[in-house]
């Protein structure tokens, strides 16, 4: 079986159903061998900032000399992102391969994209003799494919209200579900979350006599910088490479989880794996400046606190461009309203693009929303059409992406052809 049919086989399991329940993961994983029990594993769960998180955490690990997997959802071009190991990506071969070897056991017990998806990395990872995998939730906690875990060490980032309709209708639902990542005696960490969540959190790490770290104990504000403060290592100033004051917030979660559960101490190693942390993981689509003039920002926010945290970094240029778009595309389940409250006031124009997929909100449904709000809006049906359009225009405009990480997933492989 070559790649192609591999991947139309993968991508046919309706990879946007969402299917909870660990039984099916469980039995499957069992059958091939549970490579899950035989890792060495960190487990991040959150709303917003735990692929950054995830990614600041494995540079680190490898800047330390360990072989890392990283184990991360969406891919934005090619499948193979969301597996690798100290930055290479999982081969074509493997994926292959591992279709063809499982294809019988997935339809017995009736995988869906992301548990088949995160069974392999499982088995990659053991395979190819990895010292840690860092792993990533898809969606939630409780019941995402990959709480079969019994990690060192979990982290739990800034939480938001989104997928209400499984997760739970307010913070300390959330919460609850976020934190059955937590296993009985692991280390504990999070980011900077509301006190009726931490209440949460705490009643899980009590209830399984786990290690609680909070990162607002360990940090100081000043001067725009955070310094980051433990028995440890201490950090006055340090480069974080991806923009955004929230990125800083998410380099001293990972700095704080690396300096808490391994035998680190050596600040330069630190401070390297926070610097090095595209080379190294090759992490995409956070406030990604693709092309300079006219300017070009892929983002991917994707609920009312990632779009607050864009804005944020935003408004520090905004007065260098002489008209600024928003390409706005999101799924129907997150909350569009706030999101688009957010951005009203903030950009020239909002456009409305509908992807191709069956969670996407149409755009009769942004329509509504914007006219409800009295937001000014434009609507492209043709992406290339739209892009090429841009790229040819003003050189002082600016055009921002965001709203869905599968809207980059589409626009990235344009631009590369647009500007090859």
């Amino acid at each position: 079986m070559d790649i192609q049919d591999s991947l139309n086989k993968l991508f046919a399991l309706h990879q946007f159903d969402v299917k909870l329940g660990l039984d099916n993961i469980t039995g499957f994983l069992d059958a091939i061998g549970n490579p899950q029990k035989k890792l060495k594993t960190i487990h991040i769960a959150g709303s917003n900032g735990k692929g950054s998180t995830a990614s600041f955490i494995a540079s680190i690990l490898m800047e330390s000399g360990y072989r890392t997997g990283l184990y991360t959802s969406p891919h934005f071009v090619k499948f193979n992102e969301r597996i690798s190991i100290n930055g290479k990506l999982i081969s074509d071969d493997y994926i292959a391969n591992f279709i063809d070897r499982n294809q019988k056991k997935m339809d017995e017990y009736n995988l869906t994209f992301f548990e088949v998806t995160t069974a392999m990395a499982f088995e990659y990872f053991l395979f190819m003799g990895v010292d840690i995998a860092v792993i990533e939730t898809g969606l939630g906690g409780r019941l995402d494919a990959t709480n079969v875990l019994n990690p060192l060490a979990c982290v739990i980032t800034p939480l938001s209200l989104e997928h209400t309709n499984i997760l739970g209708e307010d913070l300390e639902h959330i919460a609850f579900e976020k934190s059955e990542i937590i296993k009985p005696g692991c280390k504990t960490f999070i980011g900077l979350i509301p006190e009726e969540a931490i209440k949460i959190i705490e009643r899980k790490v009590n209830s399984v006599k786990a290690e609680l770290f909070c990162l607002e104990e360990y940090i100081v504000e000043k001067n725009n910088n955070i310094q980051l403060y433990t028995e440890e290592i201490q950090f006055d100033e340090w480069e974080v490479p991806l923009i955004g004051k929230h990125q800083k917030y998410n380099a001293a979660l990972a700095a704080l989880c690396i300096a808490k559960s391994f035998s680190i101490d050596d600040p330069s190693i630190i401070i390297n794996g926070i610097k090095n942390v595209i080379k190294n993981t090759r992490i995409q689509g956070r406030y990604e400046i693709v092309l300079d003039k006219p300017r070009i920002i892929l983002d991917s926010a994707h609920n009312p606190q990632g779009i607050e945290s864009l804005i944020n970094t935003f408004k520090t240029g905004k007065d260098n461009y002489k008209k600024s778009t928003l390409l706005f595309s999101v799924m129907k389940d997150k909350n569009i309203k706030q999101m688009l409250l957010s951005v009203r006031d903030i950009f020239d124009d909002i456009c409305f693009y509908e992807l191709s997929y069956e969670r996407t909100a149409s755009i009769e449904t942004l329509k509504s929303i914007a006219d409800s709000i009295s937001l000014r809006y434009s609507v492209t049906n043709d992406l290339k059409f739209f892009l090429t359009q841009y790229i040819s225009g003003p050189k002082e405009n600016c055009l921002v992406a965001a709203g869905s990480m599968y809207l980059l997933g589409e626009v990235k492989p344009i631009l590369s052809e647009l500007l090859s």
